[in-house]
């Protein structure tokens, strides 16, 4: 009977930025690391989130043992609620992670049915034939860890997203020599963080933001409102530092940063001074240079915090002049357009406005070269995969990989491509497995494919056309002067011409035929006929929905 191979199969986040999940396989057990949401493209119209595709895991259900989380980021826990309603295995997660997913998991309704368990860097867990190692990392979240995966073919590293900083606002620094002892040891194949793979040098330390902050919020004359992501706890305790030492006050805002900063402060990962939160009763009475607001809202969603005040319709917060508005994110790929949005509208209510680009108020949570060069040197790895990031990025990190001349192997994947190490230890790409998006839309997930996305898209830049047809129901002829009806078309009052032209050749064209008639003949028909009648008179194509009204 032939060995088992050790499979490396990415369900997500190779290839784009977003929804990290990674498959290990041995023979027949299974675990995950991550599990994580997508935004939009421009392009998804009406889509609200994109999930992996774990097709494959629902095919071989018996296989996944559990899902080891890296950190609280939506862009590795946010499918979780979705995943989970599917395949209810064990999800283990550092202790802040699992306050994020807890909040996350009792939204859905899903808290008490599924089997949380925390870990710690340092622990060791045991899954079938895998025995995971957490280490500890840094990052824009505090208890951020990468994993060593020990399998029978050797050890494997993913590291998450990570950095080196050694200057991090709560004390978590990438725990360097503990990836050099695995380097020492042996590793058989390293998975690391691409995001910023082509960004030169290092990367700033978060402790320069919390200066930032510091002194913007010292000079503000008014209100100093700042926007970041609602899991970004250790910015959080930066703005609250700042407003101590500003003698200010805070108020939290927006549903998703009040439920984590409760649990953080729950949980003593954020360090409130007694007295310095502001209820919704207080707020009114509190004066503007002695208040500091954090919110959500720093991508632009339109039913976030910043968005409403932006568009003067947030419940408790109006813009008014001399407020000073900070976003301290940066803006997700894809959602340039909606963060610009809000910006530009603070700006026309009065507000002054910072972001990254032109003031230290962000830094980057993930590796830059020559810290993605440090990582290699210490881990020396046998095999390398390139993780979270988008092609390029991919790229760009195998050179830097190839340039130390390590006798590093590199494999370039992207989602649903299969690495196979074989008990020789040799490593060959598999065959491919269905590895599509999945794009939840209001409460509907993954009913809706490409077919949909396509239609949106032509409506959205063509619009339709709906052709209502009186016919027999015998013979499926006409009983009377079809109707033709425009939306996002052309103006139907002011193309009247159009719209009765258009009446005539529907009519002229079925009136022609003598004989009894199919209804899916005549849909393709009118269909084709109308588009054809539509482009040679307007160059432009909506799609055409043919109605009959039987009589």
């Amino acid at each position: 009977m032939a060995e088992p191979i050790l499979r490396v199969i990415p369900l997500g986040g190779l290839g784009e930025i977003g929804k990290n999940m990674m498959l290990f396989e041995y023979g027949d057990d299974c675990i995950a690391i991550d599990c994580g949401l997508m935004f939009p493209a421009e392009d998804m119209l009406g889509v609200d989130l994109v999930i992996p595709d774990i097709s494959y895991l629902i095919d071989n259900r018996k296989k996944l043992h559990a899902i080891f989380i890296t950190h609280g980021h939506e862009d590795h826990t946010g499918a979780l609620p979705y995943i989970l309603k599917q395949m209810n295995v064990p999800v283990y997660a550092t202790p802040l992670a699992h306050g994020l997913i807890s909040v996350k998991l009792k939204e859905a309704r899903l808290l008490q049915s599924t089997d949380l368990r925390e870990i710690r860097a340092g622990d060791s867990v045991e899954q079938g034939p895998f025995t995971l190692e957490p280490f500890q990392v840094a990052h824009s979240i505090p208890d951020s860890v990468g994993y060593a995966i020990r399998t029978p073919l050797g050890t494997c590293i993913h590291t998450g997203d990570f950095k080196l900083d050694h200057t991090p606002v709560m004390g978590q620094a990438t725990d360097l020599s503990k990836l050099a002892q695995y380097g020492d040891e042996g590793v058989i194949l390293l998975c690391a963080d691409s995001t910023y793979a082509e960004i030169p040098g290092y990367t700033p330390s978060e402790q320069i933001v919390g200066d930032s902050l510091f002194r913007f919020i010292a000079k503000a004359e008014g209100r100093v409102i700042v926007t970041t992501f609602a899991s970004l706890i250790a910015r959080v305790q930066q703005v609250f530092d700042a407003a101590e030492a500003c003698g200010r006050r805070v108020f939290i805002t927006g549903r998703t940063m009040i439920d984590n900063t409760n649990m953080a402060i729950e949980r003593g990962y954020l360090r409130a001074p007694e007295g310095m939160l502001v209820s919704v009763r207080e707020l009114p009475n509190v004066p503007h240079e002695k208040l500091v607001i954090v919110t959500t809202g720093s991508q632009g969603e339109p039913t976030s915090a910043l968005t409403r005040m932006a568009n003067q319709d947030h419940q408790h917060v109006k813009i008014v002049e001399g407020d000073l508005v900070i976003m301290s994110a940066s803006a997700v790929p894809g959602n340039e357009a909606l963060v610009h949005r809000t910006v530009d509208n603070l700006f026309k209510l009065g507000a002054n406005v910072l972001y990254n680009r032109i003031a230290d108020v962000h830094v980057r949570g993930h590796a830059a070269a020559e810290e993605l060069k440090i990582l290699h040197a210490l881990v020396k790895p046998r095999y390398f995969v390139p993780v979270h990031g988008e092609y390029r990025h991919m790229v760009l990190h195998s050179q830097i990989a190839e340039a130390l001349d390590q006798g590093t192997d590199t494999f370039i994947m992207t989602d649903g491509d299969v690495l196979e190490i074989d008990s020789k230890g040799e490593a060959n790409y598999g065959e491919r497995i269905e590895c599509d998006y999945v794009y939840v839309d209001g409460l509907g997930v993954g009913d809706i494919d490409h077919v949909v996305l396509r239609d949106r898209k032509h409506l959205a830049s063509d619009g339709m056309v709906v052709v209502i047809l009186p016919m027999d129901k015998n013979t499926s002829h006409l009983t009377g002067r079809p109707e033709v009806v425009s939306r996002g078309f052309v103006d139907m009052d002011e193309s009247e011409d159009l719209i009765e032209r258009t009446r005539d050749h529907v009519a002229h064209g079925l009136n022609a035929e003598d004989h009894a008639l199919e209804w899916g003949a005549v849909q393709t028909e009118v269909k084709e006929s109308v588009a054809k009648f539509l482009y040679d008179e307007t160059r432009r194509r909506p799609m055409v929905l043919p109605v009959r009204v039987e009589v």
